[in-house]
């Protein structure tokens, strides 16, 4: 008598312990789809991605590679010269571009002779891929920078379309992380060691 009442009482706790144990998994999931979702959004908040398309940066980036951009790196810091910067395009928003920072707010840029100079210091640019074939010059005005590609005769940039309004800079370029074999954390040159 006293087994048959034993095998009642653990046929009557069978259920309950499969609806236990299915009520943690629901929970779980949904805990763990919450996190995936607020990572998700955190991450996005501080951070992007973008796929570099084109040779106009090479040969620090080249066509086809991810880079991770910091998109706090401005909110607690300025923009600097040498910076690798994504921005949104001037002529088209949709589209974001990459590019270094020549020049900022109230610097006179000339290029010419194959260098660049800002306010009347050559630039020493190790990063490029040739010198200049053109020459211009322009004045950087307030809330705007001056940007150039590394691949200076291939690169539609600030000499081709005008400054930069500072408001459609993302963040900056901080590294390579596509394809595996191209990781490197990028180099935000001091542009004005005299070549």
């Amino acid at each position: 008598m006293e087994t048959i009442n034993q095998e009642l009482q653990t046929e009557e706790i069978k259920p309950v312990e499969e609806k236990t144990k299915w009520g943690r998994f629901a929970l779980d999931m949904i805990e763990t789809l919450v996190l995936a979702v607020v990572l998700f959004v955190g991450i996005n908040a501080v951070s992007a991605r973008v796929r570099v398309d084109g040779f106009s940066m090479r040969p620090t980036l080249d066509d086809g590679e991810f880079v991770l951009v910091n998109k706090l790196s401005y909110v607690f810091g300025e923009v600097d010269h040498g910076d690798i910067i994504v921005f949104h395009f001037p002529l088209n928003p949709e589209e974001e571009l990459i590019k270094r920072v020549i020049g900022l707010p109230g610097d006179h840029i000339a290029v010419r002779g194959g260098l660049v100079y800002v306010n009347g210091q050559a630039l020493a640019e190790p990063y490029i891929a040739q010198l200049p074939l053109y020459s211009g010059e322009w004045t950087v005005a307030e809330g705007h920078l001056f940007v150039l590609g590394d691949n200076r005769n291939n690169s539609n940039d600030s000499k081709d379309w005008g400054l930069l309004p500072a408001e459609n800079v993302v963040g900056k370029a901080v590294l390579i992380y596509w394809p595996p074999p191209m990781w490197n954390v990028l180099e935000h040159a001091e542009v004005f060691a005299v070549q």
